[in-house]
């Protein structure tokens, strides 16, 4: 008798790991910590405008020739923005299906109230839609220009300025920031633990660097719109 074949193949390994609430998770750990070097590495580019226009035009020449002339103009920029840009995807997807996930293992709703999560957690999800609102309105403003009415392509010092002249763009600006610094700071610990760094004896030491990570990328993005409305760059 001829032995019945087996139709239905395993998945691959990442497959299955991508399927896996752990490997979601780790997804979105390590997305996470992209983006927050980014965001590091964003702030204190943002930062050299209190060096003057010269000096902040210059930083932005160099973002949109960086690696040249190994590279050609452009292509380091572009190589940064794709790598960025999976990282964001793969971190929304994550953690929406994460929240998916989670809303149909529990259809019923807790019959005892359990312990109050704090701000920070309780508002991940709705400070990821205003983050998610932001970057898109962010490249519309000071990458494209389209939402930017003094724009003037290549004086990123002088587009700054016309942002932040705005009550609007002041006040896009700074709520986007709060919801960064309570992303990050929640974020940070969770991706720590995600990727066992946490323990008993490292989670006071990673909470103290998750609260100082978010108050630091916090002051420093919201110290360039305050400048501007207090006249310390102008």
């Amino acid at each position: 008798m001829a032995l019945a074949t087996r139709t239905d193949r395993r998945p691959s390994t990442p497959r299955r790991l991508w399927d896996s609430t752990v490997g979601k998770k780790t997804v979105m750990a390590v997305s996470g910590l992209i983006m927050l070097g980014y965001l590091v590495v964003h702030m204190m580019g943002n930062l050299k405008i209190f060096f003057g226009p010269e000096e902040f035009n210059a930083y932005g020449h160099w973002l949109r020739h960086m690696g040249e002339p190994f590279l050609h103009s452009h292509w380091g920029l572009w190589a940064a923005r794709t790598v960025l840009l999976a990282s964001v995807l793969a971190h929304a997807v994550s953690a929406y299906q994460l929240s998916r996930r989670d809303i149909k293992a529990r259809p019923v709703k807790y019959a005892h109230k359990r312990r109050r999560a704090s701000y920070a957690t309780r508002t991940m999800r709705w400070g990821g839609i205003i983050l998610a609102l932001f970057i898109v309105w962010h490249l519309l403003d000071l990458t494209t220009l389209t939402v930017n009415e003094r724009g003037w392509a290549g004086h990123p010092y002088q587009n700054v300025l016309a942002t932040f002249s705005t009550w609007y763009g002041n006040a896009i600006y700074l709520i986007a920031m709060a919801a960064l610094g309570l992303h990050v700071r929640h974020g940070f610990w969770s991706a720590a633990q995600t990727l066992g760094a946490g323990n008993a004896r490292r989670d006071r030491a990673l909470k103290f660097l998750a609260d100082a990570l978010a108050l630091v990328l916090f002051a420093g993005f919201v110290s360039v719109p305050v400048a501007v409305m207090t006249g310390v760059v102008s």
